[in-house]
């Protein structure tokens, strides 16, 4: 291996980004300066017009990491994706901007069992640094659940708002810090992370394990989010919920024969007519 090919390993190609394509797909016109507002600007663009989703996983597909190919699925064909797809491409665009950019992994304790077991670290998300200041952020654009703008990596900073939606941020033993978010639960821990580096590599056994493993949550059934900054939609399996930032929200249960519809004007994915037929069947149901 080349020394050439080492440093581009430890990358994120962003200068393999159509980067004019991506901010017309986030709506962003604004400076292409490596500031902190612009930082808050990508990351709402981002978090608000690209959703989360798994349907290639229910759909007998791989997740491909390529820039390429997560620039032809989330920019040209306007598809969502999971973590390491919406890191994939943010990363690129930061870096192409000289924001400093680095991978870290999170471990979800969101949902997690009453049991206690440890899961993997498989939440992708960015630690950002800019020329202008001497703060440190974390971008968090593949969670599907905001927020909404960066926040600044500081210990002791306690309950946080991103416009109406609430977070906490805990450090606790050595550099292990706690992300809350506030909900129809009230708080809840969302993710445990450190400031390790990941890189793309790491990034690619994740998402191996996350895409294909029969432990992998994303294996069994579909799972998408839109994030908006009055609500938020989750599709979990047929039950579709909508929730709010003081902490109400509804659910109710699907017919097959919605999800297109629901895909469309809930969540603003176009699947082509086969996608939608095959999906309608419910593959990912065994009983």
């Amino acid at each position: 291996m080349t020394e050439a090919t080492v440093r581009r390993d430890d990358r994120w190609l962003g200068e393999d980004l159509d980067l004019d394509a991506y901010l017309d797909r986030i709506g962003y016109d604004g400076p292409r300066t490596a500031s902190v507002e612009t930082l808050r600007a990508l990351v709402h663009g981002h978090t608000t017009t690209i959703p989360f989703e798994n349907l290639e996983i229910i759909l007998g597909r791989g997740i491909p990491l390529e820039l390429e190919a997560l620039q032809d699925k989330l920019i040209r064909r306007r598809r969502g994706g999971y973590c390491f797809e919406n890191v994939g491409v943010f990363a690129a665009v930061l870096e192409r901007f000289g924001f400093g950019v680095t991978g870290l992994s999170g471990r979800v304790t969101y949902g997690a069992l009453a049991d206690g077991a440890i899961r993997p670290a498989t939440h992708a998300l960015l630690r950002v640094t800019t020329p202008d200041d001497d703060r440190v952020w974390i971008c968090d654009v593949g969670f599907g659940f905001g927020p909404l703008e960066p926040f600044e990596l500081v210990d002791g900073r306690g309950e946080f708002t991103l416009g109406d939606w609430r977070f906490r941020l805990e450090r606790r033993v050595g550099d292990l810090w706690v992300l809350f978010q506030f909900g129809r639960d009230g708080w809840i821990d969302r993710y445990t992370f450190t400031e390790n580096p990941q890189y793309r590599i790491d990034y690619a056994v994740g998402n191996h394990f996350v895409s294909t493993s029969p432990r992998s949550p994303f294996t069994t059934r579909p799972f998408l989010q839109r994030f908006l900054p009055e609500v938020h939609h989750v599709l979990d399996d047929m039950t579709l919920t909508t929730e709010y930032p003081d902490g109400t929200g509804h659910s109710r249960e699907l017919e097959p024969g919605e999800l297109p519809k629901v895909l469309t004007e809930v969540f603003d994915i176009d699947l082509d007519e086969s996608d939608a037929a095959a999906l309608v069947t419910m593959p990912w149901r065994r009983d």
